[in-house]
């Protein structure tokens, strides 16, 4: 009896019960609503999606949609931040432990963002139509207020506390902010191959956190 107790419990310590049948099932919609909204702009880019084609091909109501995500903007702020998630942790395995070298650790995570931002499907797709002038989904990627842009600059600004802890807290932000703007800056306009631009922005930023420091010329 005692065996067949602690095979029955074996597991369970610690772990989050299972989901009601409701809300197991609203994760279900709200995953194949994401799912179908990834295809479609895959396949014709945003700009092209509509709200009843999204319903139609997730096989579920246009007011369960407006329901779960508000409208067409929330919808793809979510199918955004669903699809750079995974993106973003990769970086932050880029950055953390990392190299030992710091120049070269940045260099990593950078050239990270610039080559495989192109082996995910939804960001490839907002580029190419960023880079012709349409699609808006690209904000949700370059907002200074966008979950994305935050994430980004909060896994640089934590790494750079790791490495350049004695530099003050304002360095580092200002540092953490031009890593990130510009990476997505030559994310959708490159003006080099990514090895390049990589090794450029990694110089020049962590220039810049040294050299705020120095005193001004002729004092």
């Amino acid at each position: 009896m005692a065996t067949d107790r602690q095979r029955s419990t074996n597991g369970l310590v610690g772990e989050d019960p299972p989901d009601s049948p409701r809300i197991a099932w609203r994760k279900q919609m709200r995953a194949s609503i994401l799912d179908a909204a990834h295809e479609l702009t895959c396949e014709a880019g945003w700009d092209e999606v509509s709200l009843t084609a999204v319903a139609a091909r997730a096989q579920v109501s246009r007011p369960s949609v407006y329901k779960e995500f508000g409208n067409r903007a929330g919808l793809g702020r979510a199918l955004v931040i669903r699809e750079t998630q995974q993106f973003l942790a990769g970086v932050a395995d880029t950055l953390h432990p990392g190299l030992p070298d710091s120049h070269a650790c940045l260099e990593a995570a950078i050239r990270y963002v610039l080559e495989e931002a192109h082996t995910q499907p939804l960001i490839r797709a907002v580029i190419a139509a960023a880079r012709h002038g349409s699609d808006s989904l690209l904000p949700y990627l370059t907002a200074r207020t966008d979950p994305i842009f935050d994430a980004g600059q909060y896994l640089v600004r934590e790494w750079l506390s790791t490495r350049y802890s004695e530099q003050p807290t304002e360095n580092r932000e200002m540092a953490a902010d031009i890593i990130v703007r510009m990476t997505i800056s030559h994310l959708i306009l490159p003006a080099a191959e990514p090895h390049v631009t990589a090794r450029r922005l990694a110089t020049a930023a962590l220039k810049l956190l040294h050299g705020r420091n120095r005193p001004p010329a002729g004092s």
